[in-house]
C-alpha cells in the first residue's frame, strides 16, 4: 500500500477543481455544481485567486491556459500573456540610463492579459453568466477573507517601500494586517461590479454581456484609470522614478487569444505545452532528451540525468525563447538536434550555459549572461525574492470532459503601486525581456514577453488525460517533469507524485530582475535522503538543502476516457492548495 503522508487522491465522476487556494478550489467546485462546466468554473476560480493571493497575482497580470473541450479534444492555448506597450522600446530605457527593464514599477508593464482572457473564454466556452461567474471574488472583496499568512509577511517586508514611495499601496494595504486577519479590498469588488453592471448594460444575452464587460476594460473605465495613473513617475527597482509607458491605447488595441498548443510524443503520451512566448517548450526538450537515459526522479543517477538535461533545455530558452525566435519549437524537438544534445550529458554536474545551434544557427546569450554579473537591487525596496512575487494555478475537469490547466500570474500586490479607483497595480513581466539588440526575447513593442508561465495538458491516444501546474517562476516545468515520470512512467497515484520530493537548478539566469544566475547549483528538498545528496555532491553539484516541504505547489487532475473516473490533488507544501471533487 502506497504511504501517503498528507492526503489520499481524490476520485469521483462529476466535476474536480485542484489549485494553489481553498477558497479558488472551492468557489470553482460551486460553479459547477450549480450547473457549470469546466470553463464556468475556472473563471469564477480565477477571479477569486486574484482577491484571495493578491501577493501571487492580480487582474492586471496574465494567463495562459492549456485546454481542451468535450466536444474536441485537440488541445488549444488561451493567451491571456500581454504584449509590451507601443511606448516601451529599448531605446527609452537604455535614454533612462538603464541596462535592465526593472523588476517593479511602471516601466515593467505588459498589456494586462488576464482578465480579458477570463472572460473571453467564459463567453466563448463557458454557459453561465457574468454575474454568476464574479460574485464569490466579489463577495470575497467585499466582505472579507482570512489573508494568507505568506501575503501579510509579503506586505510586511515591503511596508518601508509602501510608505516612503507608492502612497496608495500604503493606504490600501497598511497597517500591516496580521495573518489570518479578515481584509476588505471595497475598491476591487466596485471595479467587478462596474464590469457586471456595464456588461449586463450591453444586451441580455451573455455573448454581449461579456464583450461589454470585455470593452468596460479594454477601452472604458479600467483603461481610463490606468491611463492616468501610469503618467506619474514612482520609484522602482532600479532605484530611480520613472513614468510608465503604458497607454489606454494600448489596452484597447490588444485582446486575448487563441493558438495551437505545441506537441511532443513521450512514449505513449503527448504533452501540450505554450509555443516559445513561454518557458513550456523547456519541458518538451527534456523530454525528448531523456528517451533512453536513467530518469529515476529518486535515484542519483536519475536526479542527475534530469537537472543536466533542464540546463541544457533552459540555456535553450534563453538563446532561442521568445515572440522574436528565428527557430521553431520542431527544429529544437528534431531528432538530430535532440541527439545532439543528449550527447552533452556527461557524468559531472556542467557549470557552462550551452545553448545548441538550432539548424545551423549560432546562439546568442544576452551579454547580462556572458558576463556573470547581476544588478544590484534598487535601494529600499526589500529582499529580490518580493520584487517579483510568485504565480497561482488552477486545473478543472467535469463530467463531460472538459479540461482545464491554467497559469495565473503578474500584478502582485508588490508588483507596483495600486491604482486607487481600482483596488489593484499593474503587472512587471516586461521584467522578462531584455535591452539588448537583435534578441529573441529583446524588449519590443507588441511582442509578448518570455513568460515562465507553463501549464500542461497530457494526451493519451489523443484524448487528454491530465492536467497540470504549479507556481515557481523558473522551477515551474522543473517541478512538472519529475511529477511526471513519477505519475506517467513510475506509475504513481497523482497525490503521491506531486508529494515526491523536488529538486531544481538555479544554474541558469533567472527571468527575474536582477537575472541572477548560480552556477552550478542544484537545490533539494531534504527528503531526497542524504545518501541521493551525497551521491550528487561526488558528482560536482553544488547541493543547496531546502527543507523538508518547500518546493512547488502542483497541482493536477486527471480523467480515465474509459471509466469517466475523476481524480485530483494537490500539493500540501505552503498549506494553502487544494483539491475538491465528487
Amino acid at each position: 500500500m502506497t504511504d501517503l503522508r498528507t492526503r489520499p487522491t481524490l476520485r469521483g465522476s462529476f466535476g474536480m477543481v485542484a489549485s494553489t487556494h481553498w477558497l479558488a478550489s472551492q468557489s470553482a467546485m460551486a460553479e459547477l455544481e450549480a450547473g457549470g462546466n469546466a470553463f464556468d468554473a475556472a473563471v469564477a476560480g480565477a477571479f477569486v485567486l486574484h482577491v484571495v493571493e493578491p501577493h501571487l497575482n492580480g487582474p492586471a497580470g496574465e494567463v495562459p491556459a492549456v485546454f481542451a473541450t468535450a466536444g474536441d479534444p485537440n488541445p488549444h492555448v488561451l493567451c491571456g500573456q500581454g504584449t509590451a506597450p507601443a511606448g516601451a522600446t529599448r531605446e527609452h530605457h537604455l535614454s533612462l540610463g538603464l541596462d535592465l527593464v526593472p523588476g517593479t514599477g511602471l516601466l515593467a508593464a505588459a498589456v494586462p492579459g488576464a482578465v480579458d482572457a477570463w472572460l473571453m473564454l467564459a463567453r466563448d466556452h463557458g454557459t453561465r453568466g457574468i454575474r454568476d461567474l464574479l460574485s464569490y471574488a466579489i463577495g470575497y472583496a467585499r466582505h472579507g477573507h482570512p489573508i494568507l499568512p505568506a501575503a501579510a509577511e509579503t506586505i510586511q517586508r515591503v511596508e518601508q517601500l509602501f510608505r516612503e514611495h507608492w502612497p496608495t499601496s500604503a493606504a490600501r494595504w497598511l497597517p500591516v494586517p496580521r495573518p489570518w486577519q479578515p481584509v476588505t479590498n471595497h475598491e476591487h469588488a466596485a471595479t467587478l461590479e462596474r464590469l457586471v453592471a456595464e456588461g449586463e448594460a450591453a444586451g441580455s444575452g451573455r455573448e454581449a454581456q461579456y464583450d461589454g464587460a470585455r470593452r468596460a476594460w479594454r477601452e472604458g473605465f479600467v483603461a481610463e484609470a490606468v491611463d492616468a495613473f501610469v503618467q506619474r513617475p514612482v520609484r522602482d527597482s532600479s532605484g530611480a522614478d520613472h513614468a510608465g509607458v503604458l497607454t489606454g491605447a494600448d489596452l484597447a488595441g490588444w485582446s486575448a487569444s487563441y493558438e495551437a498548443p505545441v506537441r511532443h510524443r513521450y512514449r505513449d503520451v503527448e504533452v501540450a505545452k505554450t509555443d516559445l512566448w513561454g518557458q513550456g517548450p523547456v519541458l518538451l526538450q527534456s523530454l525528448a532528451m531523456l528517451e533512453g537515459l536513467p530518469a529515476d526522479p529518486t535515484e542519483p543517477d536519475g536526479i542527475h540525468t534530469i537537472v543536466e538535461v533542464l540546463k541544457l533545455a533552459l540555456a535553450d530558452r534563453d538563446a532561442w525563447y521568445g515572440d522574436g525566435s528565428p527557430v521553431s519549437v520542431g527544429e529544437l524537438l528534431d531528432p538530430a538536434y535532440v541527439e545532439a544534445r543528449r550527447a552533452l550529458v556527461g557524468d559531472r554536474a556542467s557549470f557552462e550555459p550551452r545553448p545548441g545551434a538550432p539548424g545551423g544557427r549560432m546562439p546568442v546569450l544576452p551579454s547580462h549572461v556572458l558576463s556573470g554579473t547581476s544588478a544590484a537591487a534598487g535601494a529600499g525596496l526589500g529582499e529580490p525574492a518580493v520584487e517579483w512575487g510568485d504565480t497561482c494555478h488552477l486545473d478543472v475537469v467535469d463530467r463531460w470532459g472538459n479540461i482545464i490547466s491554467a497559469t495565473p500570474s503578474g500584478g502582485w500586490l508588490q508588483s507596483s503601486p495600486t491604482i486607487p479607483e481600482l483596488g489593484f497595480c499593474l503587472g512587471t513581466r516586461l521584467q522578462m525581456t531584455w535591452l539588448d539588440e537583435g534578441l529573441p526575447a529583446t524588449l519590443t513593442p507588441g511582442r509578448r514577453p518570455r513568460t515562465t508561465l507553463s501549464p500542461t495538458l497530457v494526451l493519451r491516444d489523443g484524448v487528454p488525460v491530465l492536467a497540470c501546474g504549479t507556481p515557481g517562476g523558473d522551477q515551474q516545468d522543473q517541478w512538472q517533469l519529475p511529477f511526471l515520470l513519477h505519475h506517467l512512467v513510475h506509475g504513481r497515484e497523482l497525490q503521491e507524485a506531486v508529494e515526491a520530493p523536488a529538486f531544481h537548478t538555479t544554474s541558469m539566469v533567472s527571468s527575474f530582475y536582477p537575472r541572477e544566475t548560480h552556477p552550478g547549483e542544484l537545490v533539494v528538498e531534504d527528503r531526497v535522503g542524504a545518501r541521493v545528496i551525497a551521491a550528487l555532491t561526488a558528482r560536482g553539484h553544488r547541493v543547496v538543502r531546502a527543507g523538508e516541504w518547500t518546493l512547488g505547489r502542483l497541482s493536477a487532475v486527471g480523467r480515465d476516457p474509459d471509466t469517466g473516473t475523476l481524480t485530483g490533488a494537490a500539493t500540501s507544501r505552503g498549506g494553502n492548495g487544494y483539491a475538491v471533487g465528487r
